[in-house]
């Protein structure tokens, strides 16, 4: 009795009944005494189904694939997904009593958020009262002594436009002598260069500066005479040349209009090579020396080093990655937009208007970026210095990459560009493999924090994206600096050192592309994509006859009229690079006849002097003439064929197939 009481006692403090020995024994699924499986439907319902079974149903929609080729994609897919659990980055800073020093110190004296703000408050009115101040100290260009406030102008300006843009006889284009005109050029206009081919004679200038002619060399390197260059030639690239402005920090100078001119010599003078022209051209120009001048040199070096130092101290002392980001893309923004790589505009007021409305879209972007890209990376990095350096210090590599990437021989991301350019191909090879390294290493950090297969499947939809635009007709797709960071930039969405650095510089390219060229198009016509001046591959002119008068003193020729149906209602002449002659359908016969002047003789022996008889024994002989011919549709011109040239004696060379 006792025993049973004891087990009555006992299962009334285990709160449990005990069955008795007369008693039916509890079902075996719900003894809370027996721990068997559950065999109910729900519970089987949860069990995975081996991969055979599942994938022999007739609801499996991917049995038209091979086996092996499914076990490989299983394998891929599980391995994509990365550890359990993953491993999310984070940076341990180098020397972290150092790195967050400026964190303690900013702490101890702003211990509170208004603080910080008005911290904030007063850098921001420092930094743009200096960036201020010296861009208009910059920007006023100063007196030259008799001429008074020089014009600003851009590194591409020139006295003359490209094809017949100058009309026939170049009337379009006067005055050609007896005018000077003061002006002011920018830093670094030795880096411009001819980016569709130029015309000079039989040559064609591309990627190079644009100058033509220089100083006449005595054979001891020292100039024998003033230089002259060809109307059509880079302003301020020749005054690099003659060493009126420099090269670095730009300058101020006067340019005299001296009319016709039949010699232009090509030489190298500080680190721009001229191109020679040895025909007349109707335009030409020198510039006026010993002028004195207060003219102010373009003074973005220090406007770089004040707001290096301010972005500098900015990341130093910023914890909060939304006041970085903003804060430095928007100093970034103004600098590159006003300062390092302005587009082609001479009048601050109006530069700074195309500044402020570019950067209001592109802050808007940049919200999506910070949002999904950049805030991962910066939440909760206290490695002060290691973010200066990596993130801040790739960013000012990308905005500045007119200056850090000017070695690349790529202006253009184009075929056409690509297959001119020397050693383009072979850049573009080596880029392309360095990006894909670093895809390898960014793949393994986002596998390891299990976001790989997200960002695969993101960048599938990029490709199909571009693959769509590859296929669209009559427009070519053009990777501008800002698109190749929006396409980077999502895979640098990890905190790791790697990732800083280049997601620093994805963002500078975003900055420089858009700040300098705006949202250009991604998807443009084959003219759009290749600019002004640049070759279309069309229909040329087929010269049938040319005919030598007596004496060699004019040289005629004929033509066939355009084919029926076409848009070509007449063709363009040019004569040493200037239109002389034009002729439309209806006009009498299709043909142009050019005598050479007589009066040409005397200007070449007081131009050339000795080597002009040397040419002919003591005996003279004509100058060099070129011919190229063009359709034209109204006053507008299609491609221009390659240089005739009509020779010294005589004698006539046909053009070479192809546009020039």
């Amino acid at each position: 009795m006792s025993l049973n009481t004891g087990a009555e006692e006992s299962g009334e403090r285990c709160g449990e009944s005990v069955p008795q020995p007369n008693e039916d024994l509890p079902d075996s699924t719900s003894s809370p005494l027996l721990h068997f499986r559950s065999a109910s439907p729900v519970a089987q319902a949860d069990l995975p189904l081996p991969v055979w079974l599942r994938e022999s149903s007739k609801s499996f929609h991917w049995r038209w694939v091979p086996l092996p080729l499914r076990k490989v994609a299983r394998a891929v897919l599980a391995w994509s997904k990365g550890p359990d659990p993953p491993r999310i980055q984070k940076i341990s800073p180098f020397f972290p009593s150092i790195q967050e020093a400026p964190i303690r110190l900013l702490d101890r004296f702003a211990p509170k958020r208004k603080h910080k703000a008005g911290l904030l408050i007063f850098f921001y009115f420092c930094w743009i009262l200096t960036f201020s101040l010296v861009l208009h100290h910059s920007a006023s260009a100063g007196e030259i002594g008799g001429y008074g406030q020089p014009s600003p102008i851009w590194c591409g300006a020139s006295y003359w436009a490209g094809g017949n843009g100058c009309g026939m006889n170049g009337n379009n284009c006067r005055p050609f002598a007896n005018a000077t005109f003061a002006f002011r050029c920018p830093a670094n206009c030795g880096t411009v260069k001819v980016l569709n081919p130029h015309a000079v004679g039989d040559q064609e200038m591309l990627y190079r500066p644009l100058v033509i002619g220089g100083p006449e060399d005595d054979g001891l390197g020292l100039p024998a005479s003033e230089p002259i260059y060809r109307g059509d030639s880079s302003l301020c690239q020749a005054a690099i040349h003659a060493g009126v402005v420099s090269r670095t920090r730009g300058g101020c100078g006067v340019v005299s209009l001296v009319g016709e001119h039949h010699h232009y010599p090509g030489t190298r003078r500080n680190g721009i090579e001229s191109t020679s022209f040895d025909a007349s051209f109707p335009k030409s120009f020198t510039f006026i020396s010993g002028i004195p001048s207060s003219c102010v040199s373009d003074l973005r070096w220090p406007l770089l080093a004040i707001t290096i130092t301010f972005t500098s101290i900015l990341s130093i002392f910023t914890t909060s990655p939304a006041i970085f980001f903003f804060s430095i893309f928007t100093m970034l923004f103004l600098h590159v937009g006003l300062v390092s790589d302005p587009p082609n505009i001479s009048d601050y007021p109006s530069l700074t208007s195309l500044c402020i409305g570019r950067l209001l879209p592109a802050t808007f972007t940049a919200y999506v970026l910070y949002r999904y890209c950049v805030r991962r990376p910066l939440t909760d990095l206290t490695a002060q210095l290691e973010k200066t350096t990596l993130w801040l210090g790739g960013a000012w590599i990308g905005a500045l990459n007119n200056y850090t990437f000017d070695f690349i021989p790529i202006q253009r991301l184009t075929p056409h560009d690509l297959a001119a350019q020397p050693g383009a191909r072979l850049a573009l090879s080596l880029i392309i493999t360095l990006i894909a390294l670093i895809a390898l290493g960014q793949i393994y950090y986002l596998r390891l924090e299990g976001r790989l297969p997200t960002y695969l499947a993101l960048y599938a939809a990029m490709a199909s994206f571009l693959l769509l635009c590859v296929a669209v007709p009559n427009l070519n797709l053009r990777i501008h600096h800002y698109v190749l960071a929006l396409l980077l930039l999502p895979g640098t969405a990890i905190q790791t050192r790697p990732s800083l650095l280049y997601q620093g510089i994805l963002v500078g390219l975003f900055v420089n592309g858009v700040a300098r060229w705006d949202f250009d198009s991604i998807l443009q016509t084959p003219a759009a994509l290749l600019g002004s001046g640049a070759q279309v591959d069309s229909l040329l002119p087929n010269v049938t006859d040319v005919l030598v008068g007596a004496g060699a003193a004019n040289i005629s020729f004929a033509w066939r009229p355009p084919p029926s149906g076409r848009l070509y209602d007449g063709v363009s002449v040019l004569v040493n690079d200037v239109e002389r002659g034009r002729w439309y359908v209806g006009e009498g016969d299709a043909g142009f006849t050019w005598g050479r002047k007589a009066e040409t003789k005397t200007k070449l022996v007081s131009e050339r002097g000795p080597e002009t008889e040397r040419l002919g024994n003591g005996e003279w002989e004509w100058e060099k003439v070129y011919f190229r011919f063009a359709y034209m549709s109204g006053s507008q011109t299609a491609d221009y064929t390659k240089a005739g040239v009509w020779q010294r004696n005589g004698t006539w060379t046909r053009m070479r197939p192809g546009p020039s």
